[in-house]
């Protein structure tokens, strides 16, 4: 068996050498080109959704979620559910969120949207709304006739293209009124435009709890969910059942749990896409293989013939042909992973603008392996069948079609 193996490498080598390095190094290149086609589009895509995810712990959800039980809109006590939930290990600080439906008039604008409230000093230990404020300043404890609104809320003074409805270029330091569902009615001076590229997060506005407070009247505002962070984002599983074990009776999910069924749906599209682009990917390689091995052994007749008429079996001839193809398919493959290598070196020192975020692709060893291993069965499998095809023709027909 050993020495059979040894005879197909020969004459592998051997055709590889009378083959030609130009066509080789064609073959080469465009099996290093099916994998980064293979591999990329599925980074980028991944990338792509690692910044949605940080965008939704950031802003939205933070690692861990606390809503009220179904049929439930607001917490009971969520000054003593506060205090139990920062006490939990693993716990940062955990932010409890104020919501009021209403609406906002700047000049001849009219937003309709829901504005939020929150305990600035716990809020800037939960979000990061803080760090991207781009004009003006984050609100402070005891601000009370100040508002922070999202860039999207905030708009341009040209507003034909923008696809939210907004105050039409609202800076820092102007006045706006919000008509809360209530039916009070508070002017506020804008303290800070935020933006976070996350279109959900910057088309939202916020106030202080106290603020909220005076607002709601007797009994104060009433949260609806209680942001918790956690010292790492892979703790929140582990955080949960800790908050659940305090006792907690309320609806605790982590980000993930949280994530809405439309996200989910649109990951499964993405996984759809990355399919066809791999399936896509591999049928242009099978095709390749498939076209070379055949005129490859089509020219070769005559010598395959021969070979056979000197007694050397079929599974010899076969495998040399099968060993031209997989070492094709280790140099293009060894090439792709370069060139893939050097494009995720770039997008990350450069990222892709997309309008939600900056994307980097993101590879993973199981990405390569996976791609790569699918690459080389089909490969083999190309190359296996017109090698078969013609070795199994009778030897003087062979010989003959040569």
């Amino acid at each position: 068996m050993l020495n059979d193996q040894k005879v197909s490498a020969f004459l592998a080598a051997r055709s590889l050498q009378r083959g030609g390095k130009g066509r080789n190094a064609m073959y080469i290149v465009i099996i290093a080109l099916v994998l980064t086609n293979m591999i990329f589009l599925p980074s980028v895509i991944m990338g792509a959704m690692d910044v949605y995810y940080e965008q939704t712990i950031d802003y939205i959800s933070s690692d861990v979620i606390i809503k009220p039980p179904e049929d439930v809109r607001y917490i009971d006590d969520v000054e003593t559910l506060l205090a139990t939930v920062n006490r939990v290990p693993g716990v940062v600080r955990a932010s409890a969120r104020y919501p009021m439906a209403g609406s906002i008039d700047f000049e001849d604008k009219t937003v309709a949207m829901e504005i939020n409230a929150f305990d600035p000093r716990d809020e800037t230990e939960v979000t990061k709304f803080h760090q991207y404020v781009k004009d003006g300043d984050f609100l402070g404890s005891g601000d009370r006739d100040q508002i922070l609104v999202g860039s999207l809320v905030a708009g341009e003074p040209d507003d034909t293209g923008e696809f939210y409805a907004s105050l039409g270029g609202a800076t820092v330091g102007d006045t706006i009124t919000v008509r809360y569902a209530n039916g009070v009615v508070r002017e506020y001076r804008i303290k800070g435009i935020f933006t976070t590229k996350s279109y959900q997060a910057d088309y939202m506005v916020f106030v202080t709890k106290d603020e909220m407070d005076a607002v709601s009247g007797a009994g104060g505002a009433q949260a609806t969910e209680v942001l918790v962070k956690t010292v790492t984002n892979e703790e929140a599983p582990l955080v949960k059942k800790r908050i659940l074990q305090f006792g907690v009776g309320e609806d605790v999910k982590t980000w993930e749990e949280a994530l809405p069924d439309v996200v989910s749906e649109s990951i499964e599209s993405f996984a759809i896409i990355n399919m066809i682009s791999v399936f896509g990917g591999l049928v242009i390689a099978v095709v390749l293989i498939f076209i070379m091995t055949t005129i490859k052994t089509f020219n070769n007749r005559k010598q395959i013939g021969i070979l056979k008429a000197i007694g050397l079996k079929k599974s010899i001839i076969i495998n040399s042909y099968v060993m031209q193809v997989v070492f094709i398919c280790l140099l293009g493959t060894a090439l792709g992973s370069l060139l893939l290598g050097m494009m995720v070196l770039y997008f990350t020192t450069y990222p892709i603008e997309f309008p939600d975020g900056n994307v980097t692709p993101i590879v993973t060893i199981s990405m390569i392996i996976e791609n790569t291993a699918l690459l080389f069965v089909s490969s083999a499998v190309a190359g296996f069948i017109p090698a078969w095809r013609v070795v199994n023709e009778g030897i003087l027909e062979a010989i003959r079609g040569g």
